[in-house]
């Protein structure tokens, strides 16, 4: 008949065996749902953080404003001549600067806009104290503000712009 412990032991390891035998294998309703809520949860995380690209596209044209600004303001300076920007309908000109500068006179982006405050031209100089001056730049319903105290160098206002 045997050795009883051979059979006593086979029976054990058949039965605590991890085989599923009459039993579908794969994933039950709840494992798919909670797998498909933590994609969701994800990317809807991933969505949040990433930067709008209007919002980008506005913040470079602000601190590209900021560059040429001041080094026509730093040109007026050396050259001793008055000098102002000036928004126009196809982007902004420099009046009284040598057209040898070759500065910039458009926007990267043809849907900015700008709009000087209280005034219609930004003073440059010559003079070294030019008087507090705000630029709002505009995309759609998104502004950002580029300004100077007239002491200070033109800066990229930190919070939104009215």
């Amino acid at each position: 008949m045997g050795n009883p412990v051979a059979k006593a032991r086979a029976l054990t390891s058949a039965l605590g065996s991890s085989t599923l035998v009459g039993r579908a294998r794969g994933f039950t309703l709840i494992e798919l749902l909670v797998v498909v809520a933590l994609i969701a949860i994800g990317t809807a995380i991933v969505t949040l953080a990433l930067p709008d690209p209007w919002t980008t596209r506005l913040e470079r044209e602000a601190e590209r404003l900021v560059a040429i600004l001041e080094s026509a303001r730093a040109e007026a300076r050396v050259s001793g001549v008055p000098a102002r920007w000036e928004p126009t309908l196809e982007g902004f000109r420099f009046v009284g600067l040598s057209e040898k500068l070759e500065l910039p006179t458009r926007w990267l982006h043809e849907r900015v806009s700008s709009e000087i405050v209280g005034a219609r031209a930004v003073n440059l100089g010559p003079e070294p104290l030019i008087g507090s001056q705000r630029i709002v730049l505009r995309i759609d319903e998104r502004s950002i503000a580029v300004t100077t105290d007239g002491l200070a160098p033109f800066a990229v206002e930190s919070g939104a712009a009215p």
